[in-house]
């Protein structure tokens, strides 16, 4: 879990440095959508800054078990192909943390 936590302080200091977090929290409403990855309520880069990246964190600190499987990276390219912020870097840490959870390379 230890290189999982890595990844997600990469994910949080890279949309930082590329200007993609928010100080702000969506609306309440916005964080309850029902439809993955909130895509009626929240851009791709704010569902990472206010459900990913909180949501492993829990997991991580409660020691509970990661999912076994990701693939968000396809789902980032698509979303990321059309924004003005360099978001290599981002894709780059994105396809890390798929790569982890789907090879089972979460224990500490």
């Amino acid at each position: 879990m230890n290189q999982v936590a890595d990844i997600i302080l990469l994910l949080e200091a890279e949309l930082r440095r590329i200007g993609l977090w928010e100080e702000a929290a969506p609306e309440k409403q916005a964080l309850e959508s029902t439809l993955p990855f909130c895509h009626d309520s929240l851009e791709f880069h704010q569902w990472l800054q206010w459900v990913l990246i909180p949501k492993t964190r829990e997991l991580i600190e409660k020691d509970i078990a990661l999912p076994t499987t990701s693939d968000i990276a396809a789902l980032a390219e698509y979303r990321f192909e059309q924004m003005p912020q360099e978001t290599d870097a981002l894709l780059k840490l994105i396809r890390e943390f798929d790569r982890l959870l789907s090879e089972g390379k979460t224990s500490p």
